[in-house]
């Protein structure tokens, strides 16, 4: 079952028996234990059948001792293992046949819930296939850089609010993959924004910290169209506020933008629509990618490539002369406009 699915069938009080939530993305995996822990066994109920137990203080004895009991003076209990990786026999051969054992003949009487986070079980193994098998199983891999805008849109659709383009680009560049941040500082706006109000990068600015002119988008449009006045103030500033831009992230997103203007000279169709497609954009920023196309040739791409690859090593102290970081930033947007 896919993460939405299995939110949805516990909207609908659907609980099943065992649940085993694993993956590097914690965000579902904490999504769905919540959901299920505050939703499962009614409150008055919650003191003799709710059981919250953490791995590195369990064994798996101790958990499915506690899923064989029998709630008291009701239909559900709820055992729940948060941090469920670090459950001290979990690695070994006894603890998993434990597990195999019950995952064949669980009690029906019991939701019994797995938080096993970033990380996962071996696919092949048998004790995978059996809980494949016989519970709502489920792997929350990171999100694919790509699908970052996507989700951001679908996040704030499921919330009753729009946002322009740009403000959603600002999110996705300065806070990445992180769906625990991400969600954090789009709840900020939740709070601070009414449901009839368009996000923009003011709203951004304001509430969630991102300045709208110095900010690593702004970085990229001065970039793409050689506005140099434009990018040195933005470098200026980066360097003058380490602590919220540092270097590396910089030069990792500005790296994904030359090649996608390197990827923009090699594709045959550029049109807008296979452009997107290519590169795994929202269709509004092929223009930006076109433009950029034309102000560098094919052989000033690859040349801006190797510089990002020379400072990323010079601000990591390998091959470096000792320059700070906000200098070997200036010195790289320089060589990448020159």
């Amino acid at each position: 079952m896919t993460e939405t699915e299995i939110l949805n069938s516990l909207k609908k009080k659907e609980y099943a028996p065992l649940y085993f939530l694993q993956g590097e993305e914690p965000f579902y995996i904490d999504q769905i234990a919540d959901c299920i822990e505050k939703n499962a066994i009614p409150e008055p109920e919650k003191g003799f059948n709710q059981t919250v137990m953490y791995g590195k203080d369990s064994t798996m004895a101790q958990v499915l001792g506690n899923a064989k009991r029998f709630p008291m003076m009701a239909e559900k209990q709820l055992v729940l293992v948060k941090e469920a990786q670090y459950l001290q026999d979990f690695k070994s051969e006894a603890g998993r046949d434990m597990l195999e054992a019950y995952c064949k003949n669980p009690v029906p009487s019991t939701i019994l819930v797995f938080c096993h986070k970033y990380s996962k079980i071996t696919g092949t193994t048998k004790l995978a296939k059996r809980l494949k098998k016989e519970a709502v199983f489920l792997t929350s891999d990171p999100i694919r850089e790509y699908k970052l805008i996507e989700w951001i849109k679908s996040y704030l659709a499921s919330n009753g609010i729009k946002a322009t383009d740009k403000a959603i680009q600002m999110l996705a560049d300065h806070i990445g993959t992180n769906l625990e941040r991400l969600t954090n500082e789009i709840n900020k706006l939740l709070i601070n924004v009414d449901k009839n109000t368009l996000i923009d990068d003011t709203h951004i600015d304001k509430y969630v910290g991102i300045n709208k002119d110095y900010n690593v988008f702004e970085l990229q449009r001065a970039l793409i169209s050689k506005d140099v006045l434009k990018a040195n103030q933005i470098v200026n500033y980066f360097g003058a506020n380490p602590k919220e831009h540092h270097p590396i992230p910089i030069i990792a997103f500005l790296y994904n933008m030359f090649a996608k203007i390197l990827k923009t000279h090699a594709a045959k169709d550029k049109s807008q629509g296979a452009l997107a497609s290519t590169l795994k954009i929202a269709p509004f920023f092929v223009k930006d990618y076109i433009s950029a196309a034309r102000n560098y040739s094919y052989g000033k791409v690859i040349q801006n490539i190797s510089f990002l690859h020379k400072a990323d090593l010079a601000i990591k102290g390998v091959e470096s002369n000792q320059l700070k970081d906000g200098v070997i930033l200036k010195q790289l947007v320089f060589e990448l406009l020159h």
